[in-house]
């Protein structure tokens, strides 16, 4: 049981973490505005409802960190985790940024990238200035900035909404628990990005092998130096792409997935949960983290709409009416479960223990036993 002062503590340190997001954006817009008084942010005010509903979201959304937390899925710790020295030393350069952003934004220049990054070999839908960042996900000026934009984004909340995949996990794992000694539970984190994930898989989960993949090797750099000073084995990271993973089939006993899938086309987020459930062990899980959308959070149709039009986010309008659970289930995953968590939508799937009979083999079973059903009846 967490004692008063440590939830205190936490409050106090969530809000101080969204006040700062929401000061940054409200001084950045009126600058922004001052700079560029043709730029404005192209949306739909909230409805006073909607914002209590946001308000609501996000104190359950700390009350399940916290329980969480008090379960033991985590240490107390993880929960005041914050990369203070990236804050001092990058939050100044952030702010330098911005107005590259605001003009990429104003130009529409939404796949710009200098001659000294190299785009041979990455998927098109790929080669974007997802939120106008600077050089996308390609250098490592990116890599080092993109953890504060976020935590920005979400006035400090992204790491709570991050941790909300390890309670399944954990709980998922145990299936396995009897027949797989810890150190032999294999994880993978498909478009790990800069690690931050991964660090709280390690927190709570110390002795299972991990692995990351993504297909920017700057993201993965920063992943290395940030994970290489947690204690525990080096999670192993590999330039991929999640829609051909270099895995073994069934190789994993679990695969997860933190805001990806809203930065894909649909077919290629189809591809990812199709690798994903190759790699996955029979019995393991797909523990998947993204947005809201519109099937579940209909009230908060404006703040997605604007989303989608002031961040350069080009899948994710057609990301909002898609049907997440539908494709899992095509992939042939089963059990699958979805629950909204503040900003986020949580699928968790598991891959059957009994192989799936193909669907070819399924009909020439069935029209063989129809003959032979129609000759005993002659």
């Amino acid at each position: 049981m967490l004692d008063i002062f440590t939830k205190l503590a936490y409050q106090a340190f969530q809000e101080s973490k969204g006040y700062f997001g929401l000061a940054h954006k409200t001084i950045a817009t009126q600058v922004m505005q001052t700079v560029y008084p043709d730029l404005t942010n192209r949306d739909q005010s909230l409805s006073p409802k909607s914002i209590v509903e946001l308000q609501k979201r996000k104190a359950v959304l700390f009350d399940r960190d916290l329980q969480d937390a008090e379960r033991g899925i985590y240490p107390v710790e993880i929960l005041f985790d914050n990369a203070w020295d990236d804050f001092f030393f990058y939050y100044p350069l952030v702010c330098l940024d911005s107005p590259r952003i605001w003009e990429r934004r104003r130009n529409n220049q939404n796949q710009e990238f200098p001659a000294n990054i190299n785009t041979d070999g990455y998927p098109k839908y790929y080669l974007q200035n997802f939120h106008h960042q600077t050089d996308g996900y390609l250098s490592d000026w990116s890599a080092n900035l993109y953890d504060l934009q976020v935590d920005i984004l979400f006035n400090g909340t992204a790491d709570a909404m991050r941790r909300r995949i390890l309670a399944p996990l954990v709980d998922g794992l145990k299936r396995f628990a009897d027949d797989v000694p810890a150190h032999q539970t294999r994880i993978l984190d498909v478009a790990c990005g800069t690690g931050r994930t991964l660090k709280f898989v390690r927190s709570a989960l110390p002795q299972a092998s991990l692995f990351g993949c993504d297909l920017s090797a700057a993201y993965l750099r920063k992943a290395n130096q940030m994970l290489s000073k947690e204690p525990g084995l080096l999670p192993q990271l590999l330039q991929a792409n999640g829609e051909d993973l270099p895995y073994v089939d069934n190789y994993f006993h679990a695969v997860v997935s933190v805001f990806l899938f809203h930065e894909l086309p649909g077919q290629a987020r189809q591809n990812v949960i199709n690798e994903c459930f190759r790699v996955v062990q029979p019995g393991g899980q797909l523990i998947i983290c993204d947005s809201i959308q519109l099937s579940d959070s209909p009230e908060l149709e404006a703040m997605m709409a604007g989303f989608f039009k002031n961040f350069h986010e080009p899948y994710y309008r057609e990301y909002i009416h898609d049907d997440i659970g539908q494709r899992l289930t095509d992939a042939g995953f089963e059990d699958v479960s979805m629950e909204t968590c503040f900003f986020s939508n949580y699928w968790v799937a598991q891959k059957p223990i009994e192989p799936i009979e193909p669907i070819e083999v399924k009909q020439a079973r069935d029209n063989a036993g129809l003959s032979k059903e129609l000759v005993g009846s002659v």
